[in-house]
C-alpha cells in the first residue's frame, strides 16, 4: 500500500504519523510544495503527484492561512482540485491542522483567523460520533485559523477555542498536530515561530522539554488516531 505526505513547507516532518503508516506497512512518499529557499515567497508552482493514485493522503500544516490565496494560489488551488478529485474517487484523506482547514475550505466550509490561538497542549472534547476515531489527548496544538464545518461534515471533538475534529466521507480532518515531536517543534521555532512565542510569553526551551518528555505517549495516540484513520474512516484492514 502507498500513502502520500504532502508537506507544504519544509520544517514540518511527517513524524509520528508517517511512523505508524509504515508499521502498517504503507510505502510512503513524501511531496513538498514550498522548498526552504522559497520559504518567505511561498507562491510556488508544483506538480502534485495524483492523488487519486493512493491508498491514502496525508496534508500536513502549513505557517500560512488557506484563505491567502492570492499569495498561495499558484498551489493551493491545485491542490484543492486534487482534494475535490480524491473526494469523488474515494480516496481516503486525513488533514492536520492546515491540512484539515484546507479540507473544510475545499468541500464547502470556511477558514477565518481564531480569536482564541492554541499554542502547546490541549484537551479536545470528544462527541458521541467521535468515540473511537479521536481521544480527549492532550493534543499538541499551534494554530491561529480555525474552519466552520463544511455542509454533510460530522463534528467529532472540539474545545472552547475552535472545532477540532470533523469526518466527511472518506475524509478526516483534525486541528491538533498527533504527527509532532520535539525536532519538529524545534524546527517551527527555528524558522519564524520563536518570535510567535516570544510574543504570548512562552518559553521555547519548555515547550521543548514538554514535547521530548511526552513523546511516549503523544506516540501512542498518534498510532491509536491513525490506526481509527485507516480501519474506521478509509475502510482499509
Amino acid at each position: 500500500m502507498r500513502a502520500l505526505v504532502v508537506a507544504h513547507d519544509h520544517a514540518s516532518p511527517h513524524g509520528h504519523v508517517g511512523r505508524r503508516l509504515t508499521e502498517r506497512g504503507f510505502t510512503v512518499d513524501r511531496h513538498l510544495v514550498v522548498p526552504e529557499e522559497r520559504y518567505a515567497e511561498p507562491g510556488v508552482t508544483t506538480d502534485f503527484p495524483d492523488f487519486t493514485g493512493y491508498d491514502v493522503v496525508v496534508l500536513l500544516g502549513s505557517p500560512w492561512g488557506v484563505y491567502e490565496k492570492e499569495k498561495l494560489g499558484a498551489w493551493l488551488l491545485p491542490e484543492q482540485e486534487q482534494l475535490r478529485a480524491a473526494d469523488a474517487a474515494g480516496t481516503p484523506v486525513l488533514g492536520i491542522c492546515f491540512g484539515g482547514q484546507l479540507l473544510a475550505d475545499t468541500h464547502g466550509g470556511s477558514v477565518a483567523p481564531s480569536p482564541h490561538p492554541e499554542i502547546g497542549f490541549v484537551e479536545v472534547a470528544v462527541s458521541a460520533d467521535g468515540e473511537g476515531l479521536v481521544s480527549g489527548g492532550p493534543w499538541f496544538e499551534w494554530h491561529f485559523d480555525r474552519w466552520e464545518l463544511p455542509p454533510d461534515a460530522v463534528e467529532l471533538a472540539r474545545n472552547d477555542a475552535a472545532s477540532q475534529a470533523f469526518v466527511l466521507r472518506r475524509n478526516l480532518a483534525v486541528q491538533f498536530h498527533p504527527e509532532i515531536d520535539a525536532d519538529g517543534v524545534q524546527a517551527w521555532i527555528d524558522n519564524g515561530g520563536a518570535a510567535e512565542l516570544a510574543e504570548r510569553g512562552i518559553d521555547a526551551g519548555e515547550l521543548v522539554d514538554g514535547v521530548r518528555a511526552t513523546e511516549t505517549a503523544s506516540y501512542a495516540r498518534a498510532a491509536a488516531l491513525v490506526d481509527a484513520f485507516l480501519e474506521r474512516v478509509a475502510g482499509l484492514e
